[in-house]
């Protein structure tokens, strides 16, 4: 009896670990289908080369989970950080990376005014340079958040920084910076889709005509 146990249970084997295998493949693939994608989609970019500089322009397509908002309507401050740069393209090598451009944005809510205050501020955000910010008051955090998505003119380089005649690549980054969150929340938030906002574009400038 105890042999005919073991030879049932050794051709049952098999069987039964593709079985485990299957449901675990259909389970991770229900669990990607269900997974929040953020309704981010890649940022088109519009660049403007000028004797002066060059300047980026786009209009981010992003929105804040229900967790991120009652954060911010905790008092909470939400930081976002925009970076840009400017690649020289090299067929023997990697692109050569110029010039290196960060914009980044504070967002908090003002429980004694009832209004939203948001900070722009070129390179990285410290509080006794907040003043040297651009700062902009708001009725709502939704006003604020379309000015935070709305990117007009960003000068990313020099017009000297680049070549006239040399063809370049902008690789463009927009997050949620998790990192500036008070220290509980940021291990609170590990791995968390509700606090994920990444977005990425790159974009050929091509030579100035005509140099």
């Amino acid at each position: 009896m105890m042999v005919f146990i073991t030879r049932c249970w050794k051709s049952w084997l098999p069987s039964l670990m593709l079985g485990w295998l299957a449901t675990a493949v259909l389970g991770f693939g229900v669990a990607l289908a269900q997974a929040p994608t953020g309704g981010t989609e890649p940022p088109l970019l519009r660049l403007e080369r000028s004797d002066e500089a060059l300047w980026l322009s786009t209009q981010l397509q992003f929105d804040l989970s229900p967790a991120v908002v009652d954060a911010l309507h905790k008092g909470i401050p939400i930081f976002f950080v925009a970076e840009a740069d400017v690649l020289r393209e090299r067929w023997y090598w990697t692109n050569k990376r110029i010039v290196s451009s960060k914009r980044q944005f504070r967002l908090a809510y003002q429980p004694l005014t009832n209004r939203w205050r948001l900070n722009i501020l070129s390179g990285e955000i410290a509080e006794p340079a907040l003043g040297l910010a651009l700062n902009q008051n708001f009725d709502s955090w939704t006003e604020a958040l379309a000015t935070v998505r709305r990117m007009t003119r960003w000068k990313i380089a020099e017009a000297a920084d680049l070549a006239p005649g040399a063809r370049y690549l902008v690789a463009f980054r927009f997050r949620l910076d998790l990192a500036q969150l008070p220290r509980p929340l940021q291990i609170g938030t590990l791995g968390q889709a509700d606090w994920s906002v990444v977005l990425g574009s790159e974009q050929l400038l091509e030579p100035e005509s005509g140099k």
